[in-house]
């Protein structure tokens, strides 16, 4: 497997990493896990670098097993740091990805709206959600590039379509001209909510990784 800083495998780097992160920011009321997951190249970590540092990098490497990044955002005047894991999607590397399913409280299932292959695999990635992860996560469709209008294979109202047969909210969106990437995120973190008040669950905490 590929190495990552002073010769540790790349989850193991980003694990420790992630710990240094969360040890230098414990200002905040909740903190939320959540995965972006899809097949590889449909842009899920230009979609991450658009929404954690507003900056578009178009010529990415494969992601090499996790990486992730951290933001905090205020939701109903409460502080919540989202640890968002970027995953790689070639199928070599999913018994590492799956590993942080465990605890996720939020999914965006992304697939590539000029990718017809992409946009199949989304039911074996939902799957994947169902077998690996804990209690019942929220999941957000997410069609990606939407700005290759030229280039599309799957429209927007298959995209619909899909996320009404696996009872999911959809977008479509666009790292590159940062169409709904934000608006993706604030979703979740507002489902998360709802469903913690749902359940009488809504407690300061830190979720476990």
């Amino acid at each position: 497997m590929a190495q990552a800083g002073n010769g540790l495998s790349a989850n193991t780097y980003a694990d420790r990493r992630w710990k240094k992160e969360d040890a230098a920011d414990q200002n905040f009321d909740y903190m939320f896990k959540l995965l972006i997951i899809g097949n590889s190249s449909v842009g899920k970590t230009s979609f991450l670098f658009r929404y954690a540092d507003d900056t578009l990098r178009s010529a990415f490497v494969s992601t090499v097993g996790i990486d992730f990044k951290v933001k905090t955002v205020c939701h109903n005047n409460k502080r919540v740091k989202l640890q968002i894991w970027d995953t790689a999607g070639q199928e070599r590397y999913r018994t590492i990805t799956t590993a942080y399913y465990r605890g996720a409280m939020g999914f965006i299932l992304m697939y590539d709206v000029s990718n017809e292959e992409s946009f199949a695999a989304t039911r074996d990635w939902c799957t994947q959600i169902s077998t690996y992860s804990w209690d019942s996560p929220q999941v957000i469709l997410v069609g990606n590039k939407c700005d290759l209008e030229d280039e599309r294979v799957v429209s927007q109202e298959r995209g619909y379509q899909l996320a009404s047969s696996l009872g999911v909210d959809f977008f479509e969106t666009s790292a590159k001209d940062n169409v709904n990437v934000k608006q993706v995120f604030e979703r979740l973190v507002d489902m998360i909510c709802k469903e913690w008040r749902k359940v009488s669950m809504l407690t300061p905490t830190q979720i476990e990784t």
